[in-house]
C-alpha cells in the first residue's frame, strides 16, 4: 500500500516582517495565519494518509492565542495523522502552546529531546519524532539511534540540519543519519529545500512555505511524497507561497531607468515583493524617487537599490578649461584618494548630481 505524505517546516508563524512598512507588515502577518488553513484545504483535495511537520511552526514559543489557535484547528481539520517535532523557535516547554493548549486527537507533538516512536494503526508504518524543549540543544539527535528490521516502514521528523555548523541547534551527522535505517528524514530549520540520500535514508527538508526577506527569495512550498511498501519513496516539491521575494539586476547603460527595469521584469508581479539594483553606466544620477512613483502598483513591494557607476565619458571632460572641467578634476583626485567602496559611490553620485546642476537638469 502506498503511503502518501505531506512534509512541511518553518511557517514560522507570527513573524513580524519588521523589513515592511507597518500596514504591509500587518498584511503579511494576516496572510502568514491563514498558511495552516489553507494546508487544510489542500489536504481535503489531495490524498494525503500522514502529516511530517519538522519544527518552526511559530516564530516563538509566546505567539498570539489566536495564532495558535488557528493552527490548532487547521491540522484538526485534517483527515490524516499529524505529527510534530518542536523547533528551536516553537520549542516545547510548560508555557508553550504545545503544552498549554488542547490539541485534537489526530495531532501528536513530540515532547521529549529524545526520539520516541508513534506507530500508526494502519499502513505498517511507524513514525518517530524528537523534540527542541528550550530554544538550543546540543548533539545529534539520531547519535546511537537504529530502526529494527522489522519490515515496516520507518519514518521520523526532526527540527535539525545536516552536518550543521551551529552545535546549539543539534545538528544531525551524516553518518548517524546514513545509520538510522530509517526509510525517511523530514527536517526543518533550512529555509531553501533540498534531499540526500544517505544509505537507505532520504533525508528532506522543504523549506519555509512563504519567504520572510530577500533572504527567502523564489518559490516556497512544501513535499509531497509516495513511499511504497519497500520504503522507497518519490519526492514532489509543491509551491504554496501567497507572494514571492524576487531579486532582480536591471542594467541601465544606454537607456533609461525605467525601460531598464521594466526590461528586467517578468509580466506578472503585482503579488511579488521585490529588490531591484540598477547596475552600469550612467552620466546622470538615477532619480529613485521618481522611478519609485513610475513602478507605483506593480509590486506587494518594491526596494530600489542604485549601484551604478559615472561612465567613463564623463571624466573625460575633466580636461575641460572650464567650471565643469576644475569640478570634475576635484572629485576625481578624491575619487582616487578614497579608501572604501562606500566613499567611491558617494563620490560618484556627487559628479553626476553636479553635472546635472551645472546643465540645469532637473534633479528631481
Amino acid at each position: 500500500m502506498t503511503l502518501r505524505f505531506l512534509h512541511g517546516a518553518d511557517f514560522h508563524l507570527d513573524s513580524p516582517f519588521s523589513a515592511l512598512p507597518p500596514r504591509q507588515a500587518a498584511e503579511r502577518r494576516r496572510e502568514l495565519r491563514q498558511l495552516p488553513q489553507r494546508l487544510a484545504e489542500w489536504t481535503e483535495s489531495h490524498p494525503v494518509d500522514l502529516v511530517l511537520l519538522s519544527g518552526d511552526l511559530l516564530d516563538s514559543a509566546s505567539v498570539y492565542r489566536d495564532t495558535a489557535e488557528a493552527l490548532r484547528d487547521a491540522l484538526g481539520r485534517m483527515d490524516a495523522p499529524v505529527f510534530i517535532a518542536p523547533g528551536n523557535h516553537d520549542w516545547y516547554g510548560p508555557g508553550s502552546p504545545y503544552a498549554a493548549m488542547p490539541w485534537p486527537e489526530n495531532v501528536h507533538i513530540f515532547s521529549r529531546p529524545e526520539p520516541e516512536a508513534a506507530e500508526l494503526p494502519e499502513g505498517n508504518t511507524v513514525v518517530y519524532g524528537a523534540a527542541f524543549t528550550g530554544p538550543e540543544r546540543g548533539g545529534s539527535p539520531l547519535a546511537d539511534f537504529r530502526v529494527p528490521e522489522d519490515g515496516r516502514r520507518h519514518l521520523m521528523v526532526l527540527h535539525g540540519e545536516l552536518d550543521g555548523t551551529q552545535p546549539r541547534y543539534a545538528p544531525i551527522a551524516s553518518a548517524d543519519a546514513a545509520g538510522s535505517g530509517l526509510h525517511y528524514l523530514a527536517l526543518g530549520h533550512i529555509h531553501s529545500r533540498g534531499a540526500r540520500q544517505l544509505g537507505r535514508t532520504l533525508c528532506a527538508w522543504p523549506g519555509c512555505p512563504e519567504g520572510r526577506g530577500f533572504d527567502e527569495t523564489g518559490d516556497k512550498g512544501f513535499y509531497y511524497g509516495e513511499m511504497d511498501d519497500g520504503g522507497g519513496t518519490r519526492l514532489e516539491f509543491v509551491p504554496f507561497a501567497l507572494r514571492r521575494y524576487e531579486t532582480v539586476t536591471a542594467d541601465v547603460t544606454g537607456k533609461p531607468p525605467l525601460a531598464a527595469v521594466e526590461a528586467a521584469l517578468p509580466s506578472d508581479t503585482a503579488r511579488d515583493l521585490y529588490r531591484i539594483t540598477l547596475t552600469g553606466e550612467t552620466e546622470q544620477a538615477v532619480d529613485l524617487q521618481a522611478l519609485q512613483r513610475a513602478l507605483e502598483g506593480r509590486f506587494c513591494a518594491l526596494t530600489l537599490t542604485d549601484d551604478t557607476r559615472t561612465a567613463e565619458n564623463v571624466w573625460a571632460r575633466a580636461e575641460e578649461d572650464s567650471l565643469r572641467g576644475l569640478f570634475l578634476r576635484e572629485l576625481r583626485r578624491r575619487l582616487a584618494e578614497a579608501s572604501t567602496e562606500e566613499e567611491r559611490r558617494t563620490i560618484e553620485q556627487a559628479a553626476r548630481y553636479g553635472l546635472a546642476a551645472l546643465d540645469r537638469r532637473d534633479l528631481g
